[in-house]
């Protein structure tokens, strides 16, 4: 018998999502960026995205969203199937029996959709105003890491650090996932992500260009991660190797560069004002458009371009498991929708292979197509001839 597997190419689920800061220009109203965002992950779980990543932030103006669990909560209550989890929550701002506590009761009120990202926290903004160093911050975090990991999988921790103590601390009721729900930690460029995820045996959400220079420091930091899993007893697992990316697609490229006219200009601001990565784009240029593409910043087109950009992310990487668009209002609210849509529609049955059996009863099909159409004709001609003798 013929075999007619899918090409191992596209045995290989990839899983779709969304990293929402999120980020939303100071003219749109809060209550009503809210409601949108909210309305955001309800669009997602309807086209079949699976998973959802919020962020916390406490300045700056864009990223409005101080309490991930909150919107969790919300948004669990609107939707059926997609994974939501906090991306990241900043731990060095919270006690972290409080923040175990919370996430467990959240993963019982999703009923186990829940996730647990973790991060230093990305503001100095947000730092200062809670009279903490950035400096101090990537420590906190895996102190913080050190007792949230095992009260979540139901253990006694007694520590004691300059910020925080907990004496025989043990959850109250624990998570409904056993053993625990998703872990997750951020990796933005040097290892030390990948080093506290490796630690825990958490998934690592990468935040950064995908440009073949950042993509090979992302290869490099993976061989960390793995060495750090086999020391601590965990299995490295590229499905759990997540990267988020900026996107915007149309039908045309030509209607994906019109559509970030709205807002692209915007962001640039904010990355330059606001945000402390180093060598954001260049304010006031003529088309930063082809800028963001050019430098592989984004992927502002067409659904095959965002196809050939994650196969070869693919390939320089050596496979990873998830992809997650960037929230943000480059382009307007219909806009935005409508390139989510075309992600659903176009972009992942190609890259999942979702559509090979019925590619290949297609072509089966076709090139008998006038045998077909003669059996049929035949049948009809044969029905009219019985019902006429009778």
């Amino acid at each position: 018998m013929k075999d007619e597997r899918a090409p191992a190419s596209q045995q290989k689920s990839l899983r779709f999502g969304m990293f929402m800061g999120p980020f939303h220009a100071t003219n749109l109203d809060p209550s009503y960026a809210l409601e949108r965002d909210l309305q955001t992950i309800e669009l997602l779980d309807r086209l079949g995205y699976d998973e959802a990543w919020i962020g916390e932030h406490h300045s700056g103006g864009f990223e409005i969203i101080a309490a991930p669990e909150v919107f969790i909560a919300a948004a669990a209550e609107r939707t059926k199937r997609i994974r939501l989890g906090t991306g990241v929550k900043s731990l060095p701002y919270h006690h972290p029996f409080v923040v175990a506590e919370t996430m467990a009761q959240l993963d019982h009120m999703t009923r186990g959709r829940v996730m647990f990202g973790a991060g230093p926290g990305a503001l100095p903004s947000d730092a200062k105003m809670i009279g903490l160093k950035p400096v101090d911050m990537r420590p906190r975090m895996d102190e913080a890491l050190d007792c949230i990991v095992p009260l979540l999988r139901g253990e006694t921790v007694t520590k004691k650090t300059d910020w925080f103590e907990l004496c025989e601390a043990r959850l109250s009721v624990g998570c409904f996932t056993q053993p625990t729900m998703e872990i997750a930690v951020t990796s933005i460029r040097s290892p030390a992500g990948v080093v506290a995820a490796g630690r825990h045996g958490a998934s690592v959400l990468v935040l950064s260009g995908v440009d073949d220079d950042s993509l090979k420091a992302h290869v490099a930091n993976w061989k960390i991660y793995e060495e750090t899993c086999a020391k601590h007893g965990h299995q490295a697992d590229r499905a759990r190797w997540s990267f988020a990316i900026q996107v915007h697609l149309a039908e045309t490229r030509e209607q994906a560069k019109k559509d970030v006219g709205y807002g692209l200009e915007k962001w640039i601001g904010y990355a330059h004002d606001i945000v402390p990565a180093p060598n954001p784009p260049p304010r006031n240029m003529s088309d930063p458009a082809a800028y963001m593409n050019e430098r592989r910043l984004a992927v502002i087109g067409t659904p095959d371009d965002l196809v050939e950009t994650i196969e070869r992310m693919q390939e320089v990487t050596g496979g990873f498991g998830g992809i997650l668009i960037f929230a943000q209002d480059w382009a307007n609210w219909p806009a935005t929708q409508r390139s989510l849509e075309l992600i659903a529609e176009e972009v992942r049955p190609r890259l999942r292979g979702s559509n090979w059996l019925r590619q290949a009863s297609y072509d089966r099909n076709a090139p008998i197509s006038a045998d077909n159409r003669a059996l049929a004709r035949a049948g009809a001609e044969e029905a009219i001839a019985r019902l006429g003798r009778g």
